[in-house]
C-alpha cells in the first residue's frame, strides 16, 4: 500500500500532464505515492501525454473513460483505484501546487479525515468566485457545511472514508457531498491558488451549474421541501384573498372583477404548479437511471492493470 494516493481528472489539458508530474514527483521525494490520471474523454492528446508519463514513471496510472462524465465522476473512477492510505484530490491545471500536498498531509496526520486547502485569494475569474461562494452559502443548508469551511477541489482525505464513499450508489457523485455523508471530522489550512501558466480554463458556467445541480438534487431534498414551502404559501395568500374581496363584495365595496384576475391567479398557480412537478420529476429521473444501474463511470483502458 502506497502513503499516499494523487487522483487528477484530466480534461484537455495535454499541456500540463508532464509538468504537474514532474512537480508530484519532486514534492513527495520520501513518501511512497502513487499518481492517478483519469483522463474524461479529453478532445486533445491528453491520454498520449498520460501514456508517456507512465512508460518513464511507475508510480502514474493512467485510466482512460470511454465518455465524459463530468469531473466528480472522474474523480470517484480515480478513488476507485486508489490504494494510498490517504488520497489527495486535485486539478490538472497547475493552479493546485503539489509542493502543498506535504501540507495537507501534515495537517490530516493530527487525527482528521479530511482536510481542505482553503485559498485566501482565488485567482480566478468573477464569476467563478461568486459561483463558490452561492455554493457554499447553499451547501451549508443542503449538506450541512460548516460555515467555516471551503469546499475546496484541492484536499486530502484518508483511505477509510474513501472506501465508504465509493460504496454509495449515486449515478450523479459530488464529491464534497459524499464526503460530509461519511464524516464531520473535518478541518482546512490555508494555501495559495496560482495562476493557471499553460492551456486554458475548461471550466465554464454550464458546468458549474450542472456541478451545483448534482450537489443540490444528489444529496438534499432542500428543492422538495422549498416547493411545499411555496405551495403552502401560494394557498395562504390564495385564502386570505379570497376572504378579503369576499368580503368587500358582501359590503357593497367593491364588484368582482373579471378576466385580468382570474389569469393572474392561473398564470401564478400554474407556474407554481409545473415548477414542483419539475423538482419532483428531476428526483424520480435519478432514481430510475439510478434503480436502472447505469454505471457512474466506464473505464475504456488503463496503462497498467489493477493491483
Amino acid at each position: 500500500m502506497k502513503e499516499i494516493s494523487v487522483v487528477i481528472p484530466v480534461y484537455n489539458s495535454h499541456e500540463c500532464v508532464h509538468e504537474l508530474s514532474r512537480q508530484i514527483k519532486d514534492a513527495l521525494k520520501g513518501i511512497s505515492y502513487e499518481q492517478i490520471m483519469v483522463n474524461d474523454c479529453s478532445r486533445d492528446s491528453s491520454w498520449d501525454e498520460i501514456k508517456k508519463e507512465s512508460e518513464t514513471n511507475g508510480n502514474v496510472l493512467g485510466i482512460n473513460l470511454r465518455k465524459n462524465g463530468g469531473q466528480d465522476s472522474a474523480i470517484l473512477a480515480g478513488l476507485n483505484y486508489a490504494s494510498g492510505k490517504w488520497i489527495v484530490i486535485m486539478d490538472d491545471d497547475l493552479q493546485h501546487s503539489p509542493y502543498d500536498i506535504p501540507k495537507l498531509y501534515a495537517e490530516a496526520q493530527k487525527g482528521f479525515d479530511v482536510v481542505y486547502a482553503n485559498f485566501a485569494l482565488k485567482k480566478q475569474k468573477l464569476w467563478k468566485n461568486l459561483g463558490s461562494w452561492f455554493n457554499g452559502k447553499i451547501s451549508e443548508v443542503a449538506i450541512q457545511k460548516p460555515k467555516n469551511i471551503y469546499l475546496s477541489p484541492f484536499k486530502i482525505v484518508s483511505k477509510g472514508v474513501v472506501d465508504d464513499m465509493v460504496k454509495f450508489n449515486n449515478l450523479f457523485p459530488y464529491i464534497d457531498g459524499l464526503i460530509f455523508q461519511v464524516t464531520r471530522n473535518i478541518t482546512q489550512i490555508d494555501v495559495e491558488h496560482h495562476e493557471r501558466e499553460l492551456g486554458k480554463s475548461n471550466y465554464n458556467l454550464i458546468k458549474s451549474i450542472k456541478v451545483f445541480m448534482r450537489m443540490l438534487f444528489g444529496f438534499s431534498t432542500m428543492p422538495l421541501n422549498l416547493a411545499s414551502y411555496i405551495g403552502f404559501f401560494s394557498a395562504f395568500v390564495g385564502l386570505i384573498l379570497a376572504i378579503y374581496y369576499f368580503a368587500k363584495f358582501m359590503l357593497g365595496l367593491e364588484k368582482l372583477t373579471g378576466w385580468t384576475s382570474t389569469v393572474i391567479l392561473i398564470l401564478i398557480l400554474g407556474g407554481l404548479i409545473l415548477v414542483a412537478l419539475g423538482i419532483i420529476g428531476k428526483y424520480l429521473g435519478q432514481m430510475y437511471l439510478t434503480l436502472n444501474s447505469q454505471p457512474k463511470f466506464i473505464v475504456r483502458e488503463t496503462t497498467r492493470s489493477r493491483e
